[in-house]
């Protein structure tokens, strides 16, 4: 359910609400837009029907969410959701953000040369993982806390933003310390612990569809994150599993203009996992911008033929200065910008 406020609804109107609303057992989500707040009642409807909340100072309608995912929902929340930073980044407005990097950290020598490439072309963001979800077990896994001190060691030399993968609870502390936004990758799309827990951080998350994730299974994934608190969210298309074997999944670019009109989340697109062929990123990373994508996530090494893990996605800091340029064309093109 949620309560549109009248413009002129006042702070005592709203704690009055929210606290009836309590009283009930129901969670309580309040979301401030340019012109009107409205509260979301998350729980079970029934226990509204006591409440004639249509007659309560301050509200101007009451509406029931038809979607399943309720917090995420564009009937929540017309305007898109921004994330912002203290350093001045967005993620969801006007400005498309990319981030780039090696998709493990291999070195402190190898992350910081790549940090440096990409910041030189524009990007804000430095992606690495330190924590690697392989199919195998015998293939490399990641530095861990080592990847994730080199990551902090990049962050402060260069000033980008970091955001690498979590895979376990247990180590959510220590990831936010040295991290700006917390990735969950597709393998843990459905884990719900670990969604829950992320629910509760202080960071925003970046989330990504599973391989074989419906939009609808994949924005329920989100509404485990929001209904803790942390609507902070980043929705990332990777591609999914299909029957098609020449490329590494198939990039559903249907998906971002589907999810633009059912979520406020700002959306963003990986053509990197998307293709699992570097020759493909720059095309796709174009398309995703024209579809209306707000971010795009590069794999980027400096030498792709050693990398530890997925060097055939990966394009040289030389062709990511081009994707960059190119890309600037798209976004100038669908009024949008690349800085």
């Amino acid at each position: 359910m949620i309560i549109v406020l009248k413009p002129e609804a006042t702070q005592a109107d709203i704690a009055h609400i929210s606290g009836k609303l309590k009283e009930k057992g129901l969670a309580v989500h309040i979301s401030k837009g340019s012109e009107r707040t409205i509260i979301g009642a998350i729980g079970d409807d029934r226990l509204l029907a006591e409440l004639p909340l249509a007659i309560f100072p301050g509200v101007e309608s009451v509406h029931k969410i038809l979607q399943p995912f309720k917090l995420v929902s564009r009937e929540f929340k017309k305007e898109n959701t921004i994330i912002r930073f203290p350093n001045g980044v967005t993620i969801g407005g006007e400005e498309i953000q990319v981030m780039a990097g090696p998709c493990a950290v291999e070195s402190d020598e190898q992350l910081l040369f790549v940090a440096e490439r990409v910041k030189e072309s524009g990007a804000k963001i430095l992606r690495g993982g330190a924590f690697k979800p392989r199919t195998s077990p015998y293939t490399f896994q990641g530095l861990g806390e080592t990847g994730l001190k080199h990551l902090s060691k990049a962050r402060e030399k260069t000033g980008l933003l970091v955001i690498t993968e979590l895979m376990d609870p247990r180590d959510l502390d220590m990831v936010e310390e040295h991290t700006d936004i917390i990735q969950i990758g597709a393998r843990n799309m459905q884990n719900f612990r670990l969604l829950s827990d992320v629910g509760r951080a202080r960071k925003p998350v970046l989330l990504k569809r599973g391989l074989s994730a419906t939009i609808k299974e994949f924005l329920m994934a989100a509404e485990y994150i929001a209904s803790q608190g942390n609507q902070d969210i980043i929705l990332c298309e990777r591609g999914i599993r299909t029957f098609e074997t020449m490329t590494r999944n198939t990039l559903d670019l249907n998906a971002v203009p589907v999810l633009k009109s059912l979520t406020h989340l700002p959306i963003l697109v990986d053509p990197s996992h998307g293709t699992g062929r570097w020759d493909l990123v720059i095309p796709m990373a174009k398309a995703g911008i024209a579809a209306g994508a707000d971010a795009l996530m590069i794999e980027v090494h400096n030498n792709p033929e050693e990398a530890f893990s997925d060097g055939e996605e990966s394009l040289t800091p030389e062709n990511f200065e081009r994707l960059m340029r190119e890309c600037r064309k798209v976004a100038s093109a669908v009024d949008r910008f690349i800085a």
